[in-house]
């Protein structure tokens, strides 16, 4: 099994022995309420998902990360991990000071040792991690609303677990869970796929292609925050629980959640989707089309061009695939590579379309969506 990003996996989760005590501290100590999206970094950096942050980026790492897409010790790293605070409590704080962060319903999240305090050019940091500073781009967006103000320092142990809601418990598995998990099957190589969409047809496809080359899969869908036009994570759970139990071998599949939030970065957040995965135990990682884009911002095979040039120093393997769509004629799903037919007989399919068609109270036909997967889709339109 491959190491994790960096050599170690980092563990700031508190034990029952320390919960109730570090509660007490966080009491007393400077409150700082964080958005959702933090609170899930905060789980990501605690569980060693994010390893080797140990904590919020600082602003040498943040600018590093921001221009160079590594660490300032040279590790290989694509997204900045860093913490927007409001103004007031920027003034306020100082370094060397414990804080603890809360959540909007008021409870503990963590304690954190402030370690700097800085100002970022926003503009720089659009420009480099999504390039684009339109306002109209959702991780712009986010970036911008939340200020230039920020702290950084190291989580010292994550207190509570976000508010999970319509998603089995089960399904929540630490990096070193699913590690173990693998280790129990004796799979040596293993494929992460990653989608914030409802699974598809061509999705199932590119899975099934890609499982015949390895031991089993990770699907690890991301239930973080998401645009508020995507389809809701427990809406998407179901659909891959249907297809897994009606069309896939359950021996060769590993089901969990990714509890990170999206950043619609597109090749910049491809590399961190590969590295959040070889912590999660992965060898090999699928990278289709437009990988964690939105719009028109990227080019379609930009995020595959992207890790292609970093694959030394991702470790995970990228697996990389070509748009693929169902051919009327050969009634199957097909790449341009095997099927014959022209351009006429090619269903494109994508998440976009099947969430337009659900506004518009649509089913996705069988050439789009399995029955099944269907049926929690259109459930879901009519009940929402």
């Amino acid at each position: 099994m491959l190491n994790p990003h960096g050599g170690k996996l980092i563990n700031k989760i508190a034990t029952e022995e320390e919960r109730k005590d570090l509660i007490e501290k966080a009491e007393k100590l400077k409150k700082i309420v964080i958005a959702d999206r933090y609170v899930s970094d905060c789980e990501m950096i605690a569980n060693g998902g994010f390893s080797p942050l140990n904590g919020f980026l600082t602003k040498e790492d943040a600018e590093e990360v921001i221009n160079n897409i590594h660490l300032k010790n040279g590790l290989l790293w694509s997204i900045p991990i860093v913490l927007p605070i409001p103004e007031d409590i920027f003034k306020d704080v100082k370094i060397a000071d414990e804080v603890a962060l809360y959540d909007k319903n008021n409870r503990p999240i963590a304690i954190m040792l402030i370690e700097d305090k800085f100002k970022l050019d926003i503009e720089n940091y659009c420009r480099n991690i999504f390039n684009t500073t339109d306002i109209e781009h959702p991780g712009v967006k986010v970036v911008k609303s939340s200020g230039s103000n920020f702290i950084g320092g190291e989580i010292i142990r994550l207190l509570n677990r976000p508010v999970r809601e319509g998603i089995d418990e089960k399904y929540y598995l630490d990096p070193a869970q699913v590690r173990e998990n693998i280790k129990k099957r004796n799979w040596k190589n293993i494929v992460a796929f990653q989608t914030r969409n409802p699974i598809h047809r061509a999705h199932e496809y590119i899975i099934k292609v890609a499982l015949e080359l390895m031991d089993g899969v990770l699907i690890h869908p991301l239930v973080g925050e998401t645009k508020p036009d995507d389809i809701p994570a427990n809406v998407r759970m179901k659909c891959y629980e249907v297809l897994i139990d009606n069309y896939f071998n359950k021996e060769k599949v590993h089901l969990s959640v990714l509890p990170a939030s999206m950043h619609y970065a597109g090749p910049r957040e491809a590399v961190h989707h590969m590295l959040i995965r070889k912590n999660y135990g992965a060898t090999h990682m699928i990278i289709g089309r437009d990988h964690a884009g939105v719009g028109n911002y990227y080019g379609t095979y930009e995020a595959q061009e992207f890790v292609e040039q970093l694959k030394d120093e991702l470790g995970i393997q990228p697996l990389k695939f070509e748009h693929s769509f169902y051919c009327t004629k050969c009634e199957n799903m097909a790449f341009s590579k095997t099927c014959p037919h022209s351009k006429e007989d090619h269903l494109h399919l994508s998440g976009t379309k099947v969430r337009a068609m659900l506004r518009e109270g649509k089913r996705p036909p069988k050439e789009f969506s399995r029955l099944e997967v269907a049926d929690v889709l259109i459930k879901w339109a009519i009940n929402r």
